[in-house]
């Protein structure tokens, strides 16, 4: 039995390198300093900036210019719409109690005078006018003159012209848009077609003259109509008239038109070779006033108020009704 000094000693074998991939990673060297250092490639090369970051944008400009000129279009067109409700609208709702209040007044004044002795004050009611081609239920007052604020009220009488029913030329003015538009439809008038003026004690009614196309021939044609009875081509009594016709359209500068003999301001014939007329001069065309639309009709009948006298009745009596 051998004792464990003379136990043969086992060789020590060095240690056993380890294999390159299991050692730990090798820090990167340092650089140079005198080097530039290398560059870097990244895995995805970096998106270029795009194009309107880096470019002026040429359009960018030009659509700011129309969207702003297209909200200046929109903001003048909301304006221009207001301006048509306020002109359509609010003037009608402000000249119908305007109205309303001129025709009670007018009713108050003859229930308690006989006559009228004075002339009207300006923008005082004085008449009422009637249209029977228009419905039963159209009338208004007529107002002494005919400046922005009676006609805002209705119908204004022209001061330097003849009052209902005599010599000379009864002339009214009247809107025809807006501010109750009284004349709106003035242009649907024809020939013999009747425009009744009531006054405290008469109502007056004149018919619309010949159009100047059916002067020629008016005996043989519409002339034969009964509601035509005292209508005729004012040429017939006297030359001067040779311009008053149903309708014309003239230029804003015709005063000449309320003329006493229309259009001849400077007729020599007096107030007893006159005829009585009857204008209407309002806007042409509608929403302009660009010209003039002057209707002209001649006195044909006359009808004295008696007690409960109606103008009901009286369109039964000129055969309206």
């Amino acid at each position: 039995m051998r004792s464990l000094a003379e136990a043969p000693t086992r060789p020590v074998l060095p240690p056993v390198p380890r294999r390159p991939e299991q050692s730990d990673p090798v820090p990167p060297p340092e650089p140079d300093e005198d080097a530039l250092p290398e560059a870097e490639t990244p895995e995805d090369p970096p998106e270029e900036p795009p194009a309107s970051k880096t470019a002026p944008d040429k359009g960018g400009r030009g659509r700011a210019v129309v969207r702003t000129f297209g909200e200046i279009l929109i903001t003048l067109g909301i304006v221009m719409l207001l301006f048509v409700v306020y002109e359509l609208w609010v003037t009608n709702l402000m000249s119908q109690e305007l109205q309303r209040n001129a025709s009670a007044d007018l009713e108050r004044r003859w229930s308690q005078q006989r006559e009228m002795h004075t002339e009207p004050m300006p923008g005082e009611a004085f008449a009422r006018m009637y249209i029977p081609s228009f419905g039963v239920d159209w009338n208004f007052t007529i107002q002494q003159g005919v400046d922005a604020a009676t006609l805002e009220i209705g119908p204004g009488h022209y001061k330097k012209t003849a009052m209902p029913g005599e010599p000379g030329n009864f002339a009214v003015a009247g809107h025809r848009v807006g501010k109750g538009a009284p004349f709106n439809d003035l242009d649907l008038l024809g020939s013999c077609d009747a425009v009744v003026i009531e006054t405290i004690d008469s109502f007056f009614v004149y018919r619309v003259l010949p159009m100047s196309d059916e002067v020629e021939g008016w005996a043989q044609g519409k002339g034969k109509d009964p509601r035509c009875f005292g209508v005729r081509p004012l040429t017939e009594i006297d030359p001067a008239y040779s311009e008053t016709v149903g309708r014309r359209i003239v230029l804003p500068t015709r005063g000449d038109a309320v003329a006493p003999v229309p259009y001849r301001p400077d007729s020599t014939l007096t107030e007893g070779q006159q005829v009585e007329l009857l204008t209407l001069t309002t806007c042409h065309p509608r929403f302009s006033d660009r010209e003039r639309m002057i209707i002209h009709g001649v006195l044909t009948n006359v009808f004295e108020k008696k007690s409960g006298a109606t103008y009901e009745q009286l369109l039964k009596e000129i055969g309206e009704a």
